[in-house]
């Protein structure tokens, strides 16, 4: 199955470069639809034209982001290494409230990038 999700310049910035094998996500009834081996299109949000092709080798599953940001690499979840230490599951309520992570749960979508030519 083939799934389209949004993202903004420096995730897509960092997946494309290789930097990030993590997309945090809601797990609301579209994201409960991905699954391992499935596909993930990302879409630039400023350059609908630029996309990125994925493979989704897992799924990580958790009540919260406080949860996950205690279980998963955080390097992989699209901090720089300066950023780690300031890293804080608050960052994620910016995209996404207390009360959704409490209703649905999240997801961390481990991916693999699909080189152009292999698809």
């Amino acid at each position: 199955m083939i799934h389209t999700l949004n993202l903004q310049p420096q995730p897509f910035a960092m997946i494309a470069e290789g930097l990030k094998t993590i997309e945090l996500r809601l797990y609301d009834e579209k994201r409960s639809q991905i699954g391992v081996g499935d596909t993930l299109v990302f879409v630039h949000t400023e350059n609908p034209t630029q996309t990125l092709t994925a493979t989704v080798t897992a799924l990580h599953r958790f009540p919260d982001f406080a949860a996950l940001y205690a279980a998963l690499p955080l390097d992989q979840c699209g901090y720089l290494p300066e950023e780690l230490s300031t890293a804080s599951p608050e960052d994620m309520n910016v995209y996404y409230s207390a009360e959704k992570q409490a209703r649905y749960g999240v997801v961390g979508i481990e991916i693999a990038l699909i080189e152009e030519g292999q698809k």
